[in-house]
């Protein structure tokens, strides 16, 4: 089990595809930021979901997804549909 799985929200399948893109610690997906990090993950999973957006984003936050301030939900989700596949 790696550091990155310690993180909420944060499963084997999402920490082995942040590794896949280079993100292979906290302070890497930090600093890389979760859209940035959503887009490398997308480059890899065409099926990656506002879900995954979201879970990066409380990981950083160290909070559940749930608990992700409403606007910073609605930017997030209008990052997602100006970018999804």
């Amino acid at each position: 089990m790696g550091q990155l799985e310690n993180l909420p929200n944060i499963g084997k399948v999402v920490e082995e595809q942040l590794n896949r893109v280079g993100i292979e610690n906290t302070e890497q997906l930090v600093q890389i930021g979760a859209e940035n990090a959503w887009l490398k993950i997308q480059s890899i999973d065409e099926t990656a979901c506002i879900h995954r957006l979201l879970a990066l984003e409380g990981a950083i936050r160290g909070i559940r997804k749930t608990d992700i301030p409403v606007e910073r939900k609605a930017e997030l989700k209008e990052f997602y549909n100006s970018h999804k596949k």
